[in-house]
């Protein structure tokens, strides 16, 4: 089994992530080799709370150019999180949406 920390990357706070704390709505930076189960099982073990439901979002690099020299950057998989009702806050975001 996948350590919990390393599926969940990092959070990604945004505007559109801030607006979402309200109704308990998460934004996290995912591995892009899991899945939903493993997202959800990695969210509930580190932070302590019941998940409704996860929404995953795959983005493809984009080229770039410098010059002659051609590349990609790294594709990002994000992941939208619900928690139920019942479930606490996530303490991390408390203090950041106000």
């Amino acid at each position: 089994m996948k350590d919990p920390h390393d599926i969940i990357l990092r959070p990604v706070l945004t505007e559109k992530a801030y607006d979402g704390f309200a109704d308990k709505k998460y934004v996290f930076e995912v591995d892009t080799r899991s899945n939903k189960i493993e997202i959800r099982q990695a969210v509930e073990s580190v932070f302590g709370v019941k998940v409704e439901s996860v929404n995953t979002l795959r983005t493809p690099g984009k080229m770039k150019r410098q010059g002659k020299t051609q590349g990609r950057t790294p594709e990002v998989k994000k992941a939208y999180v619900t928690l139920k009702e019942s479930s606490k806050t996530i303490e991390f975001f408390d203090g950041m949406a106000q």
